[in-house]
Order: C-alpha cells, then structure tokens, then sequence
C-alpha cells in the first residue's frame, strides 16, 4: 500500500477508487482488509466496489465497501469501523439496514482485530468463523 503526505496530511492510493483519499484509522482498516481479499482469499480487484452509493430510504449512504459476483450481483456488504472502535450491536444493525436494499448473503464487519462474518438466509443470521475464500461465496 502507498501512503503519502500531502498538504501535511497523510494520504493512502485506494486502488479500488485510483485516487488518493485521506488516511483515517477507518481507511486503513479497510485498505488492510480489501487487499487481504484479493492478495490471500482469491477475491476479483474488480469485483469489489469500496464506498459504494445506496439508497437507503430518503437517506444517500455510503457502504464501505460490496463485493459482486461475475454478474454483478452484490455478495457481500464490508462495514469497517478504526480499531479504536468496537464492533456491536450498533455496527450489525448499521449493516442489516443496507443489507434490506443488497440482499446480500454475506456481512463482513471489521475493526481490525475483531471480525464479524455472517452469513444471512431468510432473514436469519448464522455466524461463520472465518471469512469465506471467493470460490466459495
């Protein structure tokens, strides 16, 4: 991953967006986490959109990050949080209300040393130990 300083603020190159964007703690939770999927898991660089528009509601919102199948139908909603931050109730909820608009089978939520993996199927949760390889999503 590149980082820079720019105008005296650090900044990383989001390849995903192919720009540089400011370097939050919740940005290189996610930087961290988007390339663990493709360069370990198996996960398509194109296939992954980060900051990815929804509707939700009257609402615009903005998901972290959505991975899409070979034809384009979303797979699995990303909600990052700093590590400073911790995973609850409020992060699942967060993701469940855009996952009503996705229908998604997977939620990944990660903070860094907590992540959450759940697989959702006729509006049950189950919860899984390890984030899926692609191939098998």
């Amino acid at each position: 991953m590149r980082t820079r300083i720019f105008n005296g603020k650090e900044q990383i190159f989001c390849e995903w967006r192919r720009r540089w964007v400011r370097l939050t703690p919740e940005e290189w939770v996610r930087q961290q986490l988007l390339h663990r999927l493709v360069e370990q898991l198996g996960y398509p660089a194109s296939l992954i959109a980060v900051e990815a528009p929804i509707k939700v509601g009257d609402l615009q919102k903005r998901c972290d990050a959505i991975v899409y199948n070979n034809a384009m139908q979303p797979l699995m909603l990303i909600e990052c949080k700093a590590e400073s931050v911790p995973l609850t109730q409020k992060t699942l909820d967060q993701a469940a209300t855009y996952n009503r608009k996705l229908r998604v089978p997977y939620l990944l939520l990660h903070n860094g040393p907590q992540t959450v993996i759940a697989f959702v199927d006729d509006n049950t949760i189950k919860y899984i130990n390890a984030i899926p390889l692609y191939n098998q999503l």
